[in-house]
């Protein structure tokens, strides 16, 4: 088994068995999806929805920094690929319907 460190947690490398067999994520896999949801959130046209997107992404990975066990990994990360796509379906779907109007957050001072 060959671990790979996470923050200051040890992963087993994906593609690596382990005793339950689940593989978890690798630190570059889970990085990856971190860039993606806040990419995704950038894409929100309205600032409330942007924010929370935002907001709610870092809580949800600071939340699970600690989990070292390989079950709880895989199933954290495969929810977090299953919010990135629901958040990519929700940003085009804003996008379809933004209102003209730019909110007060939105402008910049001049």
């Amino acid at each position: 088994m060959r671990n790979v460190i996470i923050g200051q947690h040890r992963v087993i490398e994906k593609g690596q068995g382990t005793a339950s067999g689940v593989a978890a994520p690798t630190r570059t896999e889970v990085l990856q999806l971190y860039r993606s949801l806040l990419r995704v959130a950038r894409q929100f046209c309205d600032y409330n929805v942007r924010e929370y997107s935002k907001r709610r992404t870092i809580d949800a990975f600071r939340d699970n920094k600690n989990l070292t066990d390989p079950s709880q990994l895989s199933a954290a990360f495969s929810d977090g690929k299953a919010q990135l796509e629901v958040a990519k379906r929700q940003a085009l779907v804003y996008s379809l319907y933004a209102p003209k109007v730019k909110s007060i957050m939105d402008i910049k001072p001049s």
